[in-house]
């Protein structure tokens, strides 16, 4: 099994409800300066004036960019579950992971440790969903088996999250 996170943008109206459910899974308090593991940010763009919803959040990648990028070893994918899994122990804060990301999902607290989206794995284990899905009432947040997922992992979300991240450098 290999699951991964799968954001379907035509669905999601930004409402914030996984960003909320993740920010109480994983106690994340806002005024430490660390932001919530999902997040979806809205842009408009001024020639159409279409609106599109981008994630910037971990989804869990088939070949995560991230695993190969760091240097100290801290991230690794889960054998049982395919998420990829983080121990920051040991993590140098060079930000490699989170220039490798193309959705910019590792973020860096305030003692520059990285922090990211760990798929809820103690609650996939035990069967559940993790809790960013389990709170999409839109059904745009899904996990998925990518073993039986025939969407190619690099698609237009990816090229279009790298452009994202690119302009808010």
């Amino acid at each position: 099994m290999s699951l991964k996170l799968e954001l379907d943008l035509s669905r999601c109206v930004a409402c914030g409800a996984c960003a909320i459910a993740c920010m109480d899974q994983n106690d994340i308090d806002l005024s430490t300066g660390v932001r919530p593991y999902r997040v979806v940010f809205r842009q408009e763009t001024r020639a159409t004036g279409a609106i599109e919803y981008y994630s910037m959040s971990c989804m869990h990648c088939d070949n995560a960019p991230c695993v190969t990028a760091c240097p100290s070893g801290c991230l690794r994918k889960d054998p049982e579950t395919g998420l990829t899994l983080y121990d920051n122990t040991y993590c140098i804060g060079c930000h490699s992971c989170a220039m490798a990301c193309p959705f910019g999902a590792p973020t860096f607290g305030p003692d520059n440790k990285m922090r990211k989206c760990n798929g809820c794995i103690d609650r996939v284990r035990a069967g559940l969903l993790p809790a960013c899905v389990r709170a999409c009432t839109f059904d745009a947040l899904k996990l998925v088996d990518s073993e039986d997922d025939p969407v190619p992992e690099e698609n237009s979300l990816v090229a279009r999250c790298r452009a994202l991240a690119e302009m808010q450098k």
